[in-house]
Parts: structure tokens; sequence; C-alpha cells
């Protein structure tokens, strides 16, 4: 993808595709990794405004960058030999000091074009490092990892409302300085502060796995190909995959990897369900979960229009029996799209055939669709729940030749349901399928 291609996936300016996803992000801290060859692009002025644009939104912000670009820029300007460019090998004394000088220079140029928004920010030492030590027999001299972030200082400056600027620079327990992987570093700070995502900006479409570039892709799936196939992850996305694992693991509910070149990239990666870069997600159980107060307007639009439709009758939520479960729960993939309606008859109804966990209603998005044809259900882990049962009056025909359900009669229904499907006059579609 070429710098300076526009997506259109939704328009940036348009505020009410924006405005919905707002309330969803509000509060939340998202880490913004930005590689050096992203500080260096023509489009890195537009990437200022499009953070700018985050900011005003209520979303808070940590911007973590590296330095790979300058480094070597700087060493070939001075002939000086470099021992390591992205703080992942040996960085000797000569090294070092070419990163703490291209480090300054990029962490003033953020500070400049951020200031130049409107934005009120403050470049940190709030990473104290150790060595890396020897690895393998070898020393790794200059080379540092995280020891401790100062959480504290960080939370006090997001609270006030000041963007921190992270360089991959940390320091000693002495004060000497010591080069950490931008990557690693903002994986570590999306484990401290509880992020809700990592996005990093790079030179790159995506992530590309044995070739193709994936638009999602699972912490499961991914872990797999890193320790069995490492080779078919895209060299320069492998660090990245890495550190998206241990975030993921450690807390962080998305990662996101897109080509920082592209205008408007950002935006359209976080305000829209089909994003423009990769995204790398935890299991479906992490994903699946209780709605809060900000995801109201969403519920509220994904059921009125079912049941102005007629594809779905809800009762009042006053209508909820106690012994009844009244929690809403959404299923979260790149952002909530789907929302299961509360239980309407209890969990341990029966009807000779075993034990049925049955919901009023399972309600998605305009134009979602399972991903391989899979219909993935919210539920509790480790529950048994050898047939899932569906009652449709207009989409039985996406149940059937997308989801692998078969027409039943009304007798598998149990006697708690009967007497209201009877009763109600909808004539739904009895859908039945078996689980492995």
């Amino acid at each position: 993808m070429s710098s300076g291609s526009t997506i259109a996936n939704i328009k940036p300016t348009d505020l009410r595709g924006i405005l919905k996803y707002v309330p969803r992000f509000q509060g939340q801290i998202f880490v913004i990794a930005l590689d050096g060859a992203i500080v260096a692009d023509d489009n890195f002025g537009n990437l200022l405004i499009d953070i700018a644009v985050l900011r005003s939104l209520g979303i808070k912000m940590v911007l973590v960058h590296g330095i790979g670009r300058q480094i070597e820029e700087l060493s070939t300007a001075r002939n000086i030999p470099i021992s390591d460019v992205h703080g992942t090998g040996v960085t000797d004394a000569a090294t070092l000091d070419l990163a703490i000088r291209a480090s300054a220079r990029v962490s003033q140029l953020i500070l400049e074009g951020l200031t130049q928004n409107g934005l009120k920010c403050a470049i940190t030492n709030s990473v104290r490092a150790i060595p890396v030590g020897i690895i393998k027999g070898v020393e790794q001299q200059f080379t540092g990892k995280v020891d401790r972030i100062d959480k504290e200082f960080i939370v006090h400056l997001i609270s006030a409302d000041i963007v921190p600027i992270v360089s991959p620079i940390g320091f000693a327990p002495d004060g000497h300085s010591l080069r950490i992987n931008s990557d690693l570093l903002a994986a570590e700070f999306a484990e401290v502060l509880q992020a809700s995502k990592i996005i990093y900006l790079a030179p790159l479409t995506g992530l590309y796995l044995g070739g193709e570039l994936r638009r999602e892709v699972s912490v499961e799936s991914l872990r797999e190909t890193l320790k069995e196939r490492p080779e078919t992850i895209a060299e320069e996305g492998r660090s990245k995959a890495a550190h998206a694992i241990k975030a993921i693991e450690t807390g962080t509910t998305r990662v996101h990897l897109l080509d920082g070149r592209v205008f408007d990239g950002l935006l359209n990666e976080i305000f829209s369900n089909e994003g423009v870069g990769t995204l790398i997600y935890g299991n479906d159980y992490q994903q699946i979960r209780k709605a809060t107060r900000r995801d109201v307007r969403l519920i509220y639009n994904l059921t009125r229009h079912a049941v102005k439709r007629e594809e779905t009758r809800l009762p009042h939520p006053a209508g909820h029996r106690k012994e009844h479960r009244s929690v809403f729960r959404l299923r979260d993939r790149r952002e909530p799209d789907c929302v299961r309606v509360p239980d309407l008859v209890p969990r341990q109804a029966a009807n000779g055939r075993g034990r049925l966990a049955l919901r009023a209603a399972l309600l998605s998005e305009p134009g979602h669709r399972p991903e391989n044809g899979q219909l993935r259900l919210p539920g509790r882990q480790g529950a048994r729940r050898p047939t899932v049962l569906a009652l449709s009056t207009q989409s039985y025909s996406f149940f059937i030749s997308s989801c692998g359900f078969a027409e039943a009669d009304k007798s598998v229904l149990p006697e708690s349901r009967l007497k209201g499907y009877e009763e109600n006059g909808r004539n739904s579609k009895i859908l039945v399928k078996p689980l492995v």
C-alpha cells in the first residue's frame, strides 16, 4: 500500500459514523506505538491530527515511539557503524549514543506536533530498566529490559489531560541509559495501565502469515504459528506479533497493526468494524462480556430496529421475573456487534431430552456474519450444550445456509416455551443444530 493512499471504509469527517463508537471508548486507555519510520513519513502530521481527534473524544492515551529509521540515518550521516537497529540485539556504546540522540529528536518532533494540535503532553522518564545481560553467551551491553514502570506518574499525567510521550530509552537504577525495544515497551505499558488497545503504527499493511495478509487473527492461532512455524510470519511483523501475544495474555483486549503511512488509516481502523489493518484478539470467552452503561445506545439501536421489523418481540425489562437473568451480554470482535438479550425462561427448563439454555434473542449489527461459518454464542466456559435451538421468522435462511441449522417441528420445544410459541401467533421457524 503506497504512502498517501486513502481508505474509504468510512468518512472520518462523518460525525454520525464516528460518534456511535464514542460511548464505547470514552475513558479507555489506548497505547499508540509509532515506528520511527512513521515519524519520518509525510503522513506523520495527519496522524497527530487523528490522535488529537481521539483525545478530544475522551480517549486517554500513551504514545510510545521507536527510533530505528533515525538511528540508521545518523549512522550513515556520521559514518558510525551500529551494532543493532531495533533494540533487540547487542547495543554497543556508539549505538547507544546515536539512540539517545535519535530518541531526543523524535520525542521533540512528537511534542511539537501535539502542541500544534492543542494537546498538553510531556516527555517522560517513567521507565526503570535493567540490562538484558548475557544471552546465549553474548553480552548484550547497553540493551535493556523493563524493570518497572512508574504507573503513578503516568496515571497522574493522564488524569491531568496530559499525553505521556515514552521514548525507547530506559534508565537503570544508577541513572545510566539503556536501549529498549519499542514494541516491548508498548506491551509493558499496556499491561501496567490495563489498556484496552495497543495500536502499532508501522510501514506495514498488516500482519502477513504464510504470505497472506490477515485482517483478523486470534491470539491462539498466532501463538501456535509463532511457536511452530515462525518463518511463515513476515519478518518485519514478527516482533509485533510476539508482543501482541504478551499484551493479550496480560489483559489487553485487542492489538491492532496497521500502516501509519495511510491517510485516515488510524480513524478508519478504530471507527469501523471492518478496519484497515490486522486485528489480533483474545479467545472468544474474553470477548463475550456483560454490557455496561456505555453500551446502552448500542443495545437500544440493535433491539429497537429488530422489534420494529418484527424480527423479535422483547418484553419490558420490568416484566422479567426475578429468577431470570436480566443482564445483556455483548459479543466483541473488532468492536461490540452482537447482543444477547436476557433469558426469558428458566435455564433449567427441560423437555425430557436434557437441560436447555434458552435465550430471548441474539441480535447483530447489519452486515455481521460469523467467521468461517461459525456462530459463537455467549455461554459459560465448560457448559454442556449438546444442541442449539433457534426460532426465527426472517433470518432462518441465514441459520440454515451459513450456520448449519436444520428445520424441526415444535415437538423439540420444552413445555415452558411451547405454550408461548402456540399463543404468540408468530409462526417462527424452529431450527436445531447438534454441537460437537
